[in-house]
């Protein structure tokens, strides 16, 4: 995969969503809740309840890709 080039816009959802759904089901999330367009070439990131967590949604060129994050604690015993 090839990274973004030049300027990129990245938007940034204000609730937290549903981390059961796939890049199809964010993309309609995009569509509807945010007014704009998934294929437009910007990132959309999206966070967990858990606000440990981040999907980030974004048009690639061929489909809509996404990437998960997940921010791993060290635990003290």
């Amino acid at each position: 995969m090839i990274g973004p080039t030049g300027v990129v816009r990245v938007m940034v959802a204000t609730k937290p969503v549903d981390f059961r759904k796939g890049a199809e089901g964010l993309a309609a999330l995009v569509r509807e809740t945010m007014r704009a367009d998934p294929f437009d070439g910007a990132i959309y990131v999206f966070r967990a309840k858990r606000a440990d967590r981040i999907k980030l949604v974004f048009w690639d060129g061929t489909g809509v890709a996404t990437l998960a994050i997940v921010r791993w604690r060290r635990r003290t015993a």
